[in-house]
């Protein structure tokens, strides 16, 4: 009885102790916060040796693969036709601030030149190089932030203990296991990242929810990551409220406050910046029978909901194992990067409009001006309700055409001749008084 009485209280004061932690965001990253808001548009990029056998990145556990057969895949990953400054380049030309790219994946597999642990790219592949080192160098000269995904689980790790939803007994890994251990190795491994690869934007977590209620022991890696790199965002794919010491808050393949694919139902809305992630087809991954690529138009109204969300939008490509992009999607990302060139002052450096999302579309603003970004038209008029703001002047984004409105009782009226209609986004810049 004694001893019960002793652990409850040491949990106690453990649990305390973590309550009474507060996390002081330096100026650093306060700055980068803002920076981030504005930003909107980001790369993700899921590539590792799940690549070779073209059927996502979750292929090891999919096929119950064991980790000893698993560990031959890297002798067959030679990218030898990747190209850190294609890659950037085809984010630049999108239109994109940013890339995020996976460091480690759940497969415990490095795309650095890790000193903790020889599973990685630069010692068991033929190709023998550091990719990570080469994209963070061309982003660096292109001014494109990087950010880092790092997967807390790892299917791979002896020490990963107890197991959680994933990775079960076909792995052939020992029924025991260390997680202090394992999560000093994790954070040895961010220390790599954060101390060999210049100014990270940010460190992008995945797999809590793996052991949702495990002790990850956030304090201290959250503390780490912040002293090593003052102004790197800490974000977790965690589909909970925000935690202590985060950055900004994720949602994967939802916009904020929608549960469509049940990843979230816990999740609610902070008052952190706010980004969403989503494929450019069905896969993370490279997945060689996917071709259920989304349109021009269902990827760029995505981008224009989650900013009228007051969200970034981060959408994913799964480079081939040669180190390509796919044609499909590199004509996708440009065609977004053509319509940017035409539209991104309604996007960039905007917030969540004055109203909520609606049927029809969403609003973004920017000082004095509100683009109402209308994506589905029922009629040649809208009605949209006022928020208390008097309208100076009304026109359509595209070609400066004054739009007719009357401001009343019952809201704002807008009317456009149905030929300017734009089945993709029909933008109207409201100036207000």
């Amino acid at each position: 009885m004694r001893k019960l009485l002793l652990v409850t209280l040491l949990l106690f004061l453990l649990h305390g102790a973590y309550a009474q932690w507060k996390y002081e965001p330096s100026p650093e990253n306060l700055k980068n916060r803002e920076w981030f808001q504005q930003a909107k548009f980001g790369l993700f990029i899921h590539w590792g040796v799940y690549s070779v056998l073209g059927d996502g990145e979750w292929v090891m556990h999919q096929q119950q693969i064991p980790i000893k057969t698993y560990e031959k895949l890297p002798a067959f990953f030679n990218p030898t036709e990747f190209d850190a400054k294609a890659w950037v380049k085809m984010a630049k030309d999108a239109g994109m601030k940013y890339i995020t790219i996976t460091s480690k994946h759940h497969d415990g597999f490095a795309m650095w030149d890790s000193k903790v642990s020889d599973y990685n790219i630069v010692k068991r592949t033929p190709y023998g190089k550091d990719v990570l080192k080469m994209l963070a160098d061309e982003c660096r000269k292109e001014d494109i932030k990087l950010f880092f995904y790092h997967s807390q689980l790892d299917w791979r790790h002896p020490d990963y203990f107890p197991r959680g939803n994933t990775g079960g007994n076909y792995t052939g890994r020992p029924d025991r296991g260390d997680m202090n251990k394992y999560l000093d190795y994790m954070d040895a491994q961010l220390t790599e990242l954060l101390t060999g690869y210049g100014d990270v934007a940010g460190i992008w977590f995945d797999g809590m929810w793996d052991k949702k209620d495990a002790d990850w022991r956030l304090e201290k890696t959250y503390k780490l990551i912040h002293q090593l790199q003052p102004g790197a965002l800490v974000g977790s794919n965690h589909h909970r409220a925000p935690y202590e010491g985060e950055d900004f808050q994720m949602f994967e393949k939802d916009l904020p406050g929608h549960n469509t694919t049940g990843f979230s139902p816990e999740q609610k809305i902070g008052m952190l910046p706010r980004e969403t992630c989503e494929t450019i087809n069905q896969s993370w991954g490279f997945n060689l029978k996917d071709d259920r690529h989304k349109s021009r138009k269902e990827l760029i109204q995505y981008l224009v909901k989650a900013a009228g969300y007051d969200a970034n939008f981060l959408l994913n490509v799964g480079p081939m194992p040669n180190g390509k992009i796919q044609p499909e999607h590199i004509e996708l990302l440009k065609q977004m990067g053509d319509w940017l060139k035409q539209y991104g002052e309604t996007l960039y450096g905007t917030r969540g409009g004055p109203l909520t999302a609606r049927d029809w579309g969403v609003t973004t603003q920017k000082e004095n001006k509100v683009y109402v970004h209308i994506l589905k038209w029922y009629d040649a008029s809208l009605l949209i309700p006022s928020w208390g703001k008097k309208i100076k002047s009304a026109t359509l984004f595209a070609d400066k055409t004054p739009v007719k409105f009357l401001e009343n009782q019952y809201g704002i009226t807008l009317s456009i001749p149905k030929e300017k209609l734009d089945e993709v986004d029909t933008v109207i810049e409201l100036e207000l008084k």
